[in-house]
């Protein structure tokens, strides 16, 4: 029996890195990789989501949607609760190959 690694499983189910549902679930994985850390750091320091909402300057439903995944929010929101949290966040960026005609 083949063994297949993760990323060739990727590949061949959700397409190469790049095409538009690779992407898609790519980001959707570290969107909730991010939100699963909120929500661990806010039980680790032994905070309610309103008492985290409150040292933000956001209501509790914004605390929950955010470690729910289910709301849009903007980074500095996010930063304002890894902030609060006292911990930093490092945001990677890759400029990507121009496409020439």
């Amino acid at each position: 029996m083949k063994s297949i690694g993760l990323s060739e499983l990727k590949d061949k189910s959700l397409g190469k890195i790049g095409t538009p549902k690779r992407d898609q679930y790519e980001y959707e994985l570290r969107v909730e990789l991010l939100s699963e850390q909120i929500k661990a750091l806010r039980k680790e320091q032994n905070l309610t989501q309103e008492q985290l909402g409150q040292l933000v300057g956001v209501q509790r439903a914004q605390i929950s949607k955010l470690e729910n995944n289910t709301s849009n929010v903007t980074i500095g929101t996010i930063m304002k609760v890894f902030n609060a949290l006292k911990a930093t966040v490092n945001f990677k960026v890759e400029k990507q190959e121009a496409i020439t005609a």
